[in-house]
């Protein structure tokens, strides 16, 4: 058996696995006793062939053996270089998450800002009886509490219009100067506000107490046990300073409550925090209403107006359609009794028919009757010039030439 050429590449890459003197002896090693197995593997030998098939299972195995940590370090590499890989990819993955997550954010912020300035371009939005006004100066002391806005008569404020910060209710103007006006506070203790607590329209007077606080001082007895927390309080427009229904605050009820008549009112807004208010003038206001009444109601009567007319134009139309109507009839009726005169005098222009047939007949008759008597008088006198016979040679009797002769006078008739 011929040694093959893949036991020497074999041997030479088990040899090359070992590094310095180990290597270069293995290698020479190898080399000696690859030219003696071809030597050798020329001889057909038994003893040499499996020496040789020996050999050849323990390069093989020792190959394998020794290709092992090779394999091992070759695919150690690989999985680490894939580790490599994916936390490469991991660490780009979580930058672009971070990416995302502060884009996201930031829209989110944009969209909280948004919303924020949005419900303030609503808070202030100006109507036609409304003017925003910026604070000046807070004046607090324990009796008096108001503000200074820099808004005054020149800016068209007059002394009683009402202040609102969001809808809710701040005051009402109580001192106005050209450019500047003094705002008196719910929360002064001198200011009384007829209210109206909801649900139940139970109605009541409140004063100030203190920036967050106002207290209701008169409520009707018997509903005194009607009121509960979280009750909202609310303009009843009774004096017709505040119109009815502009928010204030709401009910806190202590332990007490009934039997010292303390009602404390949690106002809605602080008035410490205010920096620009909206001044309303309900006066302006009732005027538009006043002016958009007196539209609807012309409105209305140019509607009622133009209902008359569509109705009397109705009415004109029915009576129209009812003369139409006895005119169609009254036609109808002419048109049957003119329909029974035609059958009528169909009928009498029939019999007449007859009648002048019957006559033109019975007429005829008559005439041929006549004619006949003519004749035979005439026959008397000229019949016998007319007769033949053996001395005259006439016609013979009864022939239209004998009547032709005798009507002739006796003359006979030519040809």
């Amino acid at each position: 058996m011929e040694p093959s050429r893949d036991d020497f590449v074999i041997a030479l890459r088990s040899a090359f696995l070992k590094k310095g003197t180990q290597q270069r002896f293995s290698l020479l090693s190898l080399i000696f006793f690859s030219i003696i197995f071809l030597i050798l593997g020329s001889f057909n030998f038994k003893a040499i062939n499996y020496v040789e098939k020996t050999i050849k299972e323990i390069v093989y195995r020792s190959s394998f053996i020794v290709s092992v940590p090779e394999n091992f370090l070759e695919n150690s590499y690989l999985i680490v270089n894939s580790h490599l890989k994916l936390y490469e990819e991991n660490k780009k993955n979580v930058t672009e998450l971070n990416r995302l997550r502060e884009k996201d954010l930031s829209q989110k912020i944009n969209i909280l800002e948004n919303i924020k300035y949005k419900k303030l371009i609503d808070d202030y939005f100006i109507g036609d009886n409304e003017t925003v006004a910026k604070v000046l100066i807070d004046k607090q002391s324990p009796f008096l509490r108001s503000i200074i806005i820099n808004k005054g008569s020149k800016n068209n404020i007059e002394l009683g219009m009402v202040v609102l910060d969001e809808g809710y209710l701040v005051g009402k103007i109580v001192e106005v100067n050209f450019l500047t006006s003094r705002v008196l506070l719910i929360s002064d203790i001198n200011s009384k506000i007829p209210v109206s607590l909801q649900p139940g329209d139970i109605q009541g007077i409140m004063s100030g107490k203190d920036k967050r606080e106002g207290v209701l001082q008169y409520v009707r007895d018997k509903n005194l046990t009607e009121i509960n927390e979280e009750m909202q309080v609310l303009t009843s427009g009774s004096g017709g300073v505040f119109k009815s229904g502009i928010p204030i605050g709401v009910i806190e009820v202590d332990e007490g409550f009934e039997i010292n008549n303390d009602k404390i009112v949690n106002f809605h807004k602080n008035f410490s925090q205010l920096k620009y208010v909206k001044v309303v003038s309900y006066k302006k206001e009732q005027k538009v209403l006043d002016i958009s009444s007196k539209n609807e109601s012309e409105t209305l009567e140019n509607e009622i107006e133009d209902t008359n007319q569509q109705q009397e134009t109705l009415r004109i139309l029915i009576e129209q359609k009812k003369i139409a109507d006895e005119i169609r009839v009254k036609i109808q009726k002419e048109n049957d009794f003119l329909r029974n005169e035609r059958i009528g005098l169909k009928k009498e222009n029939d019999f007449l028919k007859n009648k002048v047939l019957t006559e033109k007949k019975i007429n005829q008759k008559n005439k041929i009757q006549d004619e006949e008597m003519k004749f035979l008088k005439m026959n008397l006198y000229y019949g016998h010039k007319c007769r033949k016979n053996f001395i005259n040679n006439g016609y013979k009797v009864g022939t239209a030439e004998y009547r032709k002769c005798v009507l002739n006078k006796g003359l006979k008739v030519n040809g």
